[in-house]
């Protein structure tokens, strides 16, 4: 807090260091009038001078965070995108997961570019935020398979766990890099995988398709036993589904989960090898 002391005035550095012993680097201006003695409108002030030098930055309306003061005059400087995402979305009820979550738990080695944040209020980030942070629907009955994990030294967030990870990204590859890159991430954790608790989600969520597409990947890449790929082939019906939805329409390899291939084993194999 050196730095701080030697750049803001008494009562500004008093707030930062304040807040940092709260370990409110994220704030309000309640936090601000509480810690200062200030009425609204002084705190607003004191705010909105913080800004003007870059000791702060806005995440959305009424919520602030404080910039390192390695980063200098770093303007637009967010933080952990996880607690950015935790922050912004207006409902106790939420998690980060698909790709996202893919990234946390190490089913992915590529940067996290959006966090998808599933949550079952409808509504928007802020505009600033748009590109970086993705509000995705979902139904409140299927909130569940969901941990709350540390992201930081201090901060935790709400995180489908590797299981639900699994079963969100198959029902959804647009939202996860495509099944290749599901693929991958399902090899790269396959030590780590309870196969007893993947069939218990896939039974509470009870879509085919998902159970097509795991089976199918589970047997290409021989990670579940004769048991585990008869109780997803029990989810086979007359229909055909894609592999990924994400690729062109075209049959590329047969397989016995009437899906149509469109991605090809040796594709997958070839990922996976990388």
């Amino acid at each position: 807090m050196s730095g701080y002391r030697k750049t803001l005035g008494k009562r500004s550095a008093q707030l930062i260091a304040r807040l940092y012993d709260m370990g409110k680097v994220i704030f309000t201006i309640q936090d601000v009038a509480a810690i200062t003695g200030l009425d609204y409108f002084s705190a607003g002030r004191l705010i909105s001078e913080l800004k003007k030098r870059h000791i702060i930055s806005t995440l959305k309306k009424g919520k602030h965070i404080i910039i390192p003061q390695e980063l200098g005059s770093a303007e637009t400087y967010l933080g952990n995108w996880f607690v950015v995402a935790r922050e912004i979305v207006n409902s106790k009820e939420y998690y980060i997961g698909y790709y996202s979550a893919m990234r946390y738990w190490g089913m992915t080695t590529q940067p996290t570019v959006k966090v998808f944040v599933l949550t079952p209020k409808r509504q928007s980030p802020p505009k600033t935020l748009s590109d970086r942070v993705s509000f995705v629907y979902v139904k409140k009955k299927h909130m569940w398979g969901i941990r709350e994990v540390w992201v930081t030294g201090t901060e935790k967030v709400n995180m489908s766990d590797i299981e639900k990870t699994i079963i969100d990204t198959l029902m959804h590859p647009e939202y996860s890099g495509g099944i290749t890159e599901i693929a991958k991430g399902i090899w790269l954790v396959k030590d780590r995988i309870d196969l007893d608790k993947v069939l218990n989600y896939v039974k509470r969520l009870n879509k085919n398709v998902v159970a097509k597409r795991l089976g199918y990947i589970l047997e290409m890449l021989e990670l579940a036993d004769a048991g585990t790929i008869k109780t997803l082939r029990r989810y086979i019906k007359n229909r055909y589904d894609l592999f990924d939805p994400t690729l062109e329409r075209r049959s590329i390899g047969k397989n016995r989960w009437r899906l149509i291939d469109n991605v090809g084993r040796d594709r997958i194999h070839k990922i996976i090898s990388m």
